[in-house]
């Protein structure tokens, strides 16, 4: 014979700190199972654009059978060694880069940096470097960036002799601040806050022990 069973149920505030945490615990698990860094890689586009970074893209499926192009960026993170970002695409000198960055990111001082590494050698070489970016094995950091750099002079002129260390290091310092970017937001969508506001939002309930309900 059936059998009617109660069960009383608690939104989050109602709860102790402890079926809280457990609470917390289990969105986390399943949160982020979205694309939560569609906005970090947005800004990392139009930040590549302003250096004269040209992203690759990549054909990804749709679940309804329709396809779009996603930019060649990858990370792997939080808690591992070895955990990072890269990205792949073509570098070329850009008018106007150390104004433009500035204009766009006022604030950040690691982005003036690599647009004014990358505006000044590129001056010493008449403006004709570019390079091509690929990513190379495994992992996904800096350092499994494969960067060649050549230059483009009608005369045949050789690069100067720091140049391709210096557009090398400039890309892949791009890759280290992306790489923070998707740390700190990462970090604020996991946070009691964030978490806290969106269990509200999609109004689950729990046991008082925490355990979700439903």
């Amino acid at each position: 014979m059936p059998e009617i069973i109660q069960t009383t149920v608690y939104q989050l505030a109602e709860l102790d700190e402890a079926a809280k945490d457990k609470a917390r615990a289990w969105f986390r698990e399943g949160g982020f199972d979205h694309d939560w860094y569609d906005a970090v890689y947005a800004d990392f586009e139009q930040i590549c654009a302003i250096l004269g970074v040209t992203l690759d893209t990549r054909t990804v499926r749709l679940v309804g059978g329709g396809s779009r192009q996603e930019p060649c960026i990858y990370f792997r993170g939080f808690w591992s060694q070895g955990d990072g970002a890269c990205f792949e695409g073509r570098y070329a000198y850009a008018r106007g880069v150390p104004a433009n960055i500035r204009k766009y990111a006022p604030k950040d001082t690691e982005l003036h940096q690599i647009a004014d590494a990358l505006q000044a050698v590129q001056r010493r070489n008449f403006y004709q470097l570019h390079a091509r970016v690929r990513h190379r094995g495994h992992y996904y950091h800096e350092y499994c960036m494969d960067v060649s750099v050549e230059r483009e002079s009608p005369s045949g002129q050789d690069m100067n002799a720091d140049a391709e260390n210096v557009v090398v290091e400039a890309l892949r310092d791009l890759a280290r601040w992306l790489y923070r970017q998707l740390e700190r937001e990462y970090e604020y969508l996991s946070s009691d806050e964030c978490v806290d506001t969106a269990i509200a939002v999609n109004a689950y309930t729990f046991t008082d022990e925490g355990r979700r309900f439903g």
